[in-house]
């Protein structure tokens, strides 16, 4: 059974994890606490879930998400993680995390902060360009009409394909961007290809949009 590790497990990570465990992986989810406080969400989740500190679900993972603000990066344990395949979800929102000249003036993305950081994982930027309500929604099974796509972001062509596979697992198509830099930039916060591509807000439900269209939202960046 593959096992998903979450360092971090808040909207995004929480919704991953439920998904996940439905596909059939096993989830360790993570908080900055004590995982004592995650047992609520354990529970909701079922027999498929577990809790854990940063460091063990890091070490649990054939396959890691990593879930968290900014500020938590240089928390994010690096030994446990060489080598494994590290989904990103980062985004940077300066009313939330400070100024960062690098990430102001474009040097670097944000996700590199976490690729850097981590030295030798292997990191995929995903999930951060959509709605949480609409990533729960808008899941469907393999070879339906209305399956939604997301698009990937890294500079290891094998982690890729693992990604790929998994989001395949969990309801999705994937759409690959490019490199974790160049490709990034073009799903990023205020890019085409960010905030409203599957429905507003305010519908929890959601809008299909497939891999054309995201293909195409990624081109107009």
């Amino acid at each position: 059974m593959t096992t998903l590790g979450l360092i971090g497990s808040g909207h995004i990570g929480g919704t991953v994890a439920r998904l996940a465990a439905a596909a059939g992986y096993d989830v360790v989810l993570s908080n900055s606490r004590d995982p004592s406080t995650l047992a609520d969400l354990v529970a909701k989740i079922g027999p498929h879930a577990s809790a854990a500190t940063p460091a063990e679900a890091a070490a649990a993972g054939d396959l890691v998400l990593v879930s968290t603000p900014l500020r938590a990066i240089p928390h994010v344990p690096v030994a446990p993680l060489a080598g494994k395949v590290v989904m990103d979800t980062n985004n940077y929102y300066p009313q939330r995390d400070g100024q960062i000249p690098e990430l102001d003036d474009d040097s670097r993305t944000v996700n590199e902060l976490l690729a850097t950081h981590l030295g030798h994982a292997r990191v995929v930027k995903v999930f951060n360009n959509i709605f949480f309500k609409h990533l729960a929604s808008l899941a469907r099974p393999y070879g339906a009409t209305d399956r939604s796509a997301l698009a990937i972001a890294g500079d290891d062509g094998d982690a890729k394909v693992e990604v790929a596979r998994f989001l395949d697992a969990i309801g999705y198509d994937s759409v690959d961007a490019g490199p974790l830099a160049a490709g990034g930039r073009r799903f990023q916060v205020g890019a085409r290809a960010y905030g409203g591509l599957y429905g507003p807000f305010d519908d929890p439900n959601g809008r299909p949009t497939d891999a054309a269209r995201v293909e195409a939202r990624l081109a107009a960046a």
